[in-house]
Formats: structure tokens, sequence, C-alpha cells
């Protein structure tokens, strides 16, 4: 497991967030506080505070260079 921030603070690359993660058939969860949301889910994503990062958590081993690098765009440091 790889955990990475995000940052999802527009309705389109939430959008555009949920549409990549469902191409992997993996499990990813976003933690935010004490809330623990599956990322393939637009409703749950809505229901978290979006103006703040977002702990990604990723569930594979095998394609994480591939997860990584679609997921870039919503990465930050």
């Amino acid at each position: 497991m790889k955990t990475v921030k995000i940052s999802l603070n527009s309705i389109d690359k939430v959008k555009a967030f949920v549409n990549d993660v469902t191409k992997f058939n993996t499990d990813f969860d976003l933690v935010s506080g004490r809330y623990v949301i599956d990322a393939k889910s637009i409703m749950g994503i809505f229901s978290l505070d979006l103006s703040k990062a977002i702990d990604l958590n990723i569930h594979d081993d095998e394609n994480m260079d591939d997860i990584l690098k679609v997921l870039a765009p919503y990465i930050v440091e």
C-alpha cells in the first residue's frame, strides 16, 4: 500500500479523478480526518472537505508506477 496527498478542488477534477481510478482493478481509499471513503465513489468524495489536500491510499503493489503516472495531475507535495 502507498499513500499520497491529492487535491480535488473542482468538480471537473473530481469527475476526471473518478474516471481515472475506475480504470484500475484495485482499491483506492480517500482519508480525510476520521472519514475513509471509497475513491471510486463520486458521491462519497463530495461528502469530504475538498478545500484541502486529502490522503489517497492505493492498495496495489504491482501496477504502482502506472497508477502514479495516471494520478500525477492530482498529486500534491
